[in-house]
């Protein structure tokens, strides 16, 4: 009996990548930058199951190009704006996340990048390797303090929650933002506001909220005018979350003390994009669920969705569960 035919669209770690070898006759992209639309439209032809990352734009066309024979989409991420879900729907074809593995290790990340830019430590850096650094001084790159602060949560799922139980070791106060989240969990120290106060009262504030429309550029002009002068912002989420243009010149004119990105708009950020040319900006190559633990659960977590899929039954972690009505 012939295995199905399965498209992975990048190497990915071998816990799930052997389990995939093992079950499908598999075409895997080895190449390290993603496959073009165009080569991805003639790679998926034919298959019967496609695992493709973020940086795979999977819609209705692409669907189609694939053929009525495709039986499952599973991504390698937790997020899914990537996938057009409606049109998934429209062909029956259930679509794959990643969910809870990678918690802590975003959650770890996100405190990282709050911690990097309050405490400036790539400026410190940078002072000791360009020869700056003469003596000690009293005034030397001063930045923010953790304990006693207000850190801001926009999104309090699960990455949110777990930011909010690392903030309590740091004696910070906690609140967060989330519409979908509007009770307190009575596990968790933390207090629920509107958008505004949040933005008014933060020292940190930490996205953790997906790319809707209603989210496409929530950090603009006017929610950057209303932060502190001392607020630094961190980004884990998605990019088009924050205006970028509108964050340059908060951060060039000193409206707020910082802004630490592991997401960007566009992504990856080109090197002369002038937010590069600014201190107090962090930006990092999208790495915040970058443990070996966490790629290899959601590796695995990957192949066993496209498994599912294939043999016809439900995914384990599926996100338009109403294809099986």
């Amino acid at each position: 009996m012939s295995k199905p035919k399965v498209f992975v669209t990048r190497v990915i770690p071998d816990k799930g990548l052997d389990l995939v070898k093992e079950y499908c006759d598999v075409d895997l992209w080895t190449a390290d930058l993603p496959p073009s639309r165009e080569e991805l439209m003639e790679r998926v032809e034919g298959v019967d199951g496609l695992l493709c990352l973020l940086t795979d734009r999977i819609d209705g066309e692409m669907m189609d190009a694939a053929g009525p024979q495709l039986k499952v989409i599973s991504n390698f991420a937790v997020g899914f704006d990537n996938i057009d879900v409606n049109a998934a729907c429209a062909r029956r074809i259930p679509v794959g996340n990643t969910p809870d593995v990678l918690t802590d290790s975003t959650a770890d990340f996100s405190f990282a990048l709050m911690m990097t830019s309050g405490r400036r430590i790539l400026e410190g850096d940078r002072h000791v390797r360009n020869g700056h650094w003469k003596t000690w001084g009293p005034m030397l790159l001063l930045g923010i303090e953790m304990r006693g602060s207000t850190l801001g949560l926009v999104g309090f799922g699960r990455i949110g929650k777990a930011m909010a139980r690392r903030a309590v070791g740091f004696d910070m106060r906690v609140i967060y933002y989330d519409p979908n989240e509007p009770r307190p969990d009575p596990d968790i120290k933390a207090i629920s506001v509107d958008f505004e106060t949040l933005l008014e009262e933060s020292d940190f504030i930490s996205l953790h909220t997906p790319l809707t429309p209603d989210t496409r550029h929530l950090i603009d002009a006017e929610a950057l005018s209303r932060m502190k002068p001392n607020a630094v912002l961190v980004n884990t989420s998605r990019g088009p979350v924050i205006d970028i243009d509108a964050l340059y010149d908060a951060l060039k004119d000193k409206r707020i003390f910082g802004a630490a990105l592991d997401v960007t708009d566009p992504e990856p950020l080109p090197p002369d994009h002038p937010l590069l040319t600014l201190d107090n900006a962090v930006v990092m190559p999208h790495i915040a669920s970058a443990s070996r633990t966490a790629r290899d659960k959601m590796s695995w977590m990957a192949a066993k969705n496209l498994i599912a899929g294939l043999e016809g039954r439900h995914l384990p972690n599926c996100v338009n569960p109403q294809v099986y009505k």
